[in-house]
């Protein structure tokens, strides 16, 4: 068996936990293919230089024949392993070595246990929706898909600006804002949860709209099928506006419309024995925390 390992950077107190991974996977005889960038900070900073087979940098020259990805590190590292290696048959695994981590959602004391369970093939597959997003008078991101959530945001002045939008052809509003957000059903935990948007299961085939700030009260949050086409068109006082897809962004001209729908695969993500949706959000977020429960 092949896997392949992602990271950026961990702590140095987290080396323990590394050195229980791969030596399970060691001893197992699986093939360990380490992010080269990876590599490098654990030899140079933390001195410890992991057992593997081969290393990549980038979808180019990635093993696609991998049983899973494992991304160590946050929710930033996951977004950041899916964006770089870009093999979405293959199922990424979250491996948390920060603090909350919702996607990343195995512990440090629960390493061994997942290891286990994955060789013995007791896990269950998640495919999760992507966003596909184009620009009409600017250039496209180099990788121009979302696993959360794309946002427009103000830029250049503290005025608000004024964002019309379509959802499959049909004019939705005009929304003064700060900003809005387009939002998968797994970026319905993330930026789109902390201004009011509601949260959607994994499964759900839906979008989320939600507005930052918005100056007319009225103007809610609204959940709309994702086979629908969305379309942006952002006017202000000043020049640009910011876009953002996940941990990328970028400034554009006013001049520039946004198109938006739902990439034409999906990402897999596992679920390992009494990991659900449900209770991730019970121990991640706290969801429904009650003394009296």
């Amino acid at each position: 068996m092949k896997i392949a390992v992602f990271g950026s950077s961990v702590q140095q107190k987290f080396i323990p936990v590394l050195q229980e991974f791969f030596s399970y996977l060691h001893e197992n005889q699986v093939e360990i293919y380490l992010y080269a960038p990876f590599h490098d900070f654990l030899a140079e900073e933390l001195k410890y230089v992991p057992p593997f087979s081969g290393l990549y940098t980038s979808h180019t020259d990635f093993t696609g024949d991998a049983r899973f990805i494992f991304s160590i590190g946050g929710d930033g590292t996951f977004l950041h392993s899916f964006r770089t290696i870009r093999h979405f048959d293959i199922p990424v695994v979250g491996i948390n070595s920060g603090r909350m981590g919702f996607l990343a959602d195995i512990s440090k004391g629960e390493v061994i246990e997942a290891l286990s369970n994955l060789l013995d093939g007791n896990y269950v597959v998640t495919e999760r929706s992507l966003l596909e997003v184009s620009f009409n008078g600017a250039p496209n991101f180099e990788f121009n898909y979302a696993l959360n959530e794309m946002t427009v945001l103000k830029t250049d002045t503290s005025s608000m600006i004024n964002i019309q939008a379509w959802a499959n052809g049909d004019f939705l509003n005009s929304i003064w804002a700060d900003g809005l957000i387009i939002a998968t059903p797994t970026g319905s935990t993330a930026y789109s949860l902390s201004v009011g948007g509601p949260i959607l299961t994994p499964d759900s085939e839906n979008f989320v709209i939600t507005p930052i700030a918005p100056h007319n009260l009225t103007v809610r949050p609204i959940v709309i099928p994702d086979h629908y086409k969305v379309l942006l068109k952002v006017e202000g006082r000043g020049n640009q506006y910011l876009t953002s897809l996940d941990s990328q962004s970028v400034n554009v001209n006013l001049s520039t419309t946004i198109s938006i729908k739902k990439a034409g695969f999906k990402l897999k993500t596992l679920h390992l024995p009494g990991q659900t949706f449900f209770h991730t959000l019970r121990s991640k977020l706290m969801w429904g925390a009650d003394k009296r429960n």
